[in-house]
This record gives structure tokens, sequence and C-alpha cells, in this order.
């Protein structure tokens, strides 16, 4: 059964940065590509970043030079290195996986900008 555990958010100021992480079990972790996914109240769910099996890494456009996605293949992990956070990056933030024809969610962490 794969298993994905979101951990990292809270409640920062607009500028401060985040990192969010997700461990992964019941895959062989290192053949699967990765993906991070935000939704925002009353918004649906939208794709973040991605990161392939060989580390290329993708980035929606509200994120791009900000966010970072990267995984360790030995502890099973995918981070989101968030810099620069602005109130719009206010979300619940899900870690995603595509195993054996079905797609696999984590619970999401909250992630909230204010000051």
């Amino acid at each position: 059964q794969v298993h994905l555990v979101e951990s990292g958010g809270g409640l920062v100021q607009p500028g401060e940065s985040l990192r969010l992480s997700c461990a992964a079990s019941g895959l062989n972790f290192r053949l699967f590509a990765m993906r991070w996914y935000s939704q925002a109240p009353g918004k649906q769910r939208e794709l973040v970043a991605s990161i392939t099996s060989a580390g290329t890494t993708d980035y929606g456009d509200s994120v791009k030079g900000r966010f970072t996605i990267s995984r360790d293949n030995v502890r099973n992990t995918v981070a989101l290195q968030m810099n620069s956070l602005s109130p719009e990056d206010t979300a619940v933030y899900y870690c995603n996986v595509r195993y054996a024809g079905r797609e696999y969610w984590g619970r999401g962490t909250r992630v909230t900008v204010s000051s």
C-alpha cells in the first residue's frame, strides 16, 4: 500500500521561506516521478512542481524561480523548498505519485502566508 505523509507547513510572513517534505512508502520510490500540488481556499488543486525518476524538474509558472523540488532516493522523500513566499501561496500542499494506474495523495500540509 502506497503511503504519502507531508510535513513542514505552517504560518509564515510574506518574503519568508518554508521547506515541505513528503515521506513515501509502499513503492520502489526511485522509479517514480513525484509531484507537489497546492489547493488554495475555494480553488481547484493545481500542480506546483514535479520531479522525474531521473531528477528532471518542472514548475508551475507562479512558482518558477522561487520554489525548488528535490528528492532523496535513500530516505524516500521529496522536498519542496519555498522561498519568497507571498499570501497568494497560501494553500494546502499535497504530495502525489502515480503508481500502478492510480493516483496516490497524502493528507496535505497547510501553508499560510500572512503578516
